[in-house]
């Protein structure tokens, strides 16, 4: 079990730094202590650690209600979709 979980941390943190270098960039906005940060898996999964959901019912999807300018910018990275979360 602990090694799956290192695998997934290392596979977030990469995703994250692929999509950086993809773009240009090496480091994200406010994600350590409100400046510019190299993302760790650590600090990736600590910003959304706020984040809710609201669960979808019958034909009403799920939403995230008012995520931040940095959860905003994580998900893209990571290549999640806030709007669809099906």
């Amino acid at each position: 079990m602990i090694c799956l979980a290192l695998l997934t941390f290392c596979l977030i943190e990469r995703q994250v730094r692929h999509a950086l270098a993809a773009r240009g960039q090496a480091k994200v906005n406010g994600l350590y202590a409100g400046r510019p940060a190299v993302p760790t898996d650590k600090l990736v999964l600590d910003a959304p650690a706020g984040i809710r959901l609201i669960p979808g019912t019958g034909q009403s999807p799920p939403t995230i209600p008012q995520p931040t300018d940095l959860q905003l910018a994580l998900l893209d990275l990571l290549d999640i979709d806030p709007r669809d979360l099906r």
